[in-house]
């Protein structure tokens, strides 16, 4: 049982910080190759996303993995992210 204190004024809701958790892990299951396949324009994608929403670590990923794509892919990644930001 929790016996800890809450402080109400300081506390982040979930909501608040769920969504750039996932967009990020997205990320990471696409760089990673979780999947069986690596997807740099995918992780790049979910990266970029994340960051937007706030995670900044995000930003740093997302720079990692463009150091490996070709320019084209990038802006196919940039695309897409666009895509999903205007359909969520």
């Amino acid at each position: 049982m929790f016996q800890g204190f809450i402080d109400q004024d300081t506390a982040i809701p979930v909501a608040a910080t769920a969504i750039q958790d996932v967009l990020f892990e997205r990320g990471l299951y696409w760089a990673s190759g979780r999947s069986g396949v690596v997807n740099l324009v995918a992780a790049h994608k979910w990266f970029n996303l994340a960051a937007l929403k706030g995670r900044t670590e995000a930003i740093a990923m997302r720079r990692e993995i463009a150091e490996q794509m070709s320019d084209v892919e990038i802006a196919s990644a940039q695309r897409e992210a666009r895509a999903w930001t205007t359909s969520n």
